[in-house]
């Protein structure tokens, strides 16, 4: 399969760079002013010679500089998984920016959005960042706080952001080191974090048995290695063993919002200590939240005079508009009706890229959560970050992205993930199978 692989890429790349003439203008002008051309490094990882430019995006579509159009399956990885450009969205946003964008002070919005928060994943009290990332570094420094404990745990190949004590990684011989690509930590992060296997709940017992954890840190589901579900009974074993070591459990639900209007932590009954959801709530305007239970708030003293200079916040944090933003979005666009299309339609994409596999006989596997889903390059669902990680090729998925892309597809670049917003149809979907089972018969012929 490697040769016919290769094959087809030189063909792929051949042809990308002829439909898109004027993106190519752009990246050689992005060159002179933009480190890697590209205004965030990892942007420069989308296949083909350089990425597209977008020229104008609406719903679950976009068109590039070339007038080339594209249904869009990666949605910002999450960030716009309400679709681009929301009316009541714009329409917020269009209001609140002509009185007044970021101030210092609270609005009336920040009341609803929290009450609305509170009502959706059962957390009393809420705080806003402008991104997850913030959010998952506050709850980590509320939680070392509360318990006067160091540490951290997270899961192997876990994402939250850029959080830094979260790039660990287990190593073959079961020692804990920094991530692949862990750019410049600054300390190694087996000196701040506990790093154990998804669902391996002996390694969980025994690391908090150590007593010196503040937190852990976890996706209800890992997601950005692959979909990773939790085996039944893990997430009561999580909670049983936090409580009874002393920590508190901290879930992202960033990406795993997908799941529901509540994420899982509504859908599966979950009851963490705080909560952090970020992305796709804004509409596409940035803003992020972290949510704390009665006991961590009742647990958390700041100090008024030094409250302001505690690592925690940020003058643009819970601005107006982010708030304005996040309310219509969960108001009007991100609610229980819209997830009733987007979930059947992350069913049926699910349905068409297995069917695909089957018929091709490619030793490949789809998974879905809520209206997300995505394939790997192996035959079996792995069991944890190890095992998805081992299943990864690069030189596969450059491939299915970039056939993808030229045939008016885009598929979120680190992974083989599809996501489903509320503009997306039936249509987008069977557009995507088509192109999926006809690279999947090219590549095992």
């Amino acid at each position: 399969m490697n040769d016919r692989r290769a094959a087809l890429m030189a063909r792929e790349e051949a042809t990308f760079p002829a439909a898109h003439p004027r993106c190519a203008e752009l990246a050689v002008a992005a060159r002179r002013s933009l480190w890697g051309g590209v205004p965030m490094n990892w942007m420069t990882k989308w296949p083909g010679a350089f990425p597209v430019f977008v020229d104008e995006a609406a719903g679950a579509h976009f068109s590039c500089a070339d007038g080339v159009e594209f249904v869009d399956l990666c949605l910002g990885d999450t960030g716009a998984m309400t679709g681009h450009s929301p009316a009541p969205t714009v329409e917020a946003v269009r209001r609140q920016a002509a009185s007044g964008m970021t101030l210092m002070l609270p609005t009336e919005d920040a009341i609803w959005v929290g009450a609305e928060l509170s009502r959706r994943f059962g957390l009393p009290f809420w705080q806003f960042t402008l991104s997850a990332t913030d959010a998952n570094r506050f709850a980590v420094r509320l939680a070392r706080l509360a318990t006067g404990r160091p540490r951290i745990l997270v899961f192997n190949w876990c994402y939250h952001g850029t959080v830094d004590e979260t790039f660990i990684t287990l190593r073959p011989d079961g020692s804990a080191g920094p991530r692949p690509g862990n750019l410049g930590p600054p300390v190694d992060p087996s000196v701040t974090t506990r790093v154990v296997e998804f669902n391996d709940v002996a390694a969980l017992e025994a690391a908090l048995a150590v007593g010196d954890v503040a937190a852990v840190l976890a996706e209800p589901a890992m997601t950005n290695i692959g979909i990773i579900h939790p085996d039944a009974g893990f997430h009561e074993a999580l909670r049983e063993i936090t409580r009874r070591h002393g920590s508190l459990l901290i879930l992202d639900e960033t990406h795993t919002i997908c799941a529901g209007p509540g994420g899982m932590t509504a859908a599966d009954g979950l009851a963490p200590d705080m909560l952090v959801i970020g992305k796709p709530i804004g509409g596409g305007i940035p803003s992020a939240a972290f949510g704390l239970s009665d006991e961590v708030a009742a647990r958390v003293r700041l100090e008024l005079e030094l409250t302001d200079v505690g690592g925690i916040g940020g003058t643009l944090a819970g601005n107006a508009l982010s708030m304005a933003a996040t309310r219509a979005t969960l108001e009007q666009v991100l609610t229980d009706e819209a997830y009733a299309r987007m979930i059947p339609l992350a069913e049926s994409w699910t349905a068409g890229v297995d069917a695909a596999i089957a018929a091709c006989g490619l030793p490949w596997h789809v998974t879905r959560l809520g209206c997300r889903a995505e394939y790997l390059f192996g035959p079996d669902r792995p069991h944890n970050g190890s095992q998805a990680a081992a299943i990864d090729d690069f030189a596969t998925q450059q491939l299915t992205h970039l056939y993808a892309l030229n045939r008016g597809i885009l598929l979120t670049p680190f992974h083989n993930m599809a996501l489903m917003s509320p503009a997306t149809t039936e249509t987008d979907v069977a557009r995507h199978t088509a192109v999926f089972a006809e690279m999947a018969r090219e590549l095992s012929a």
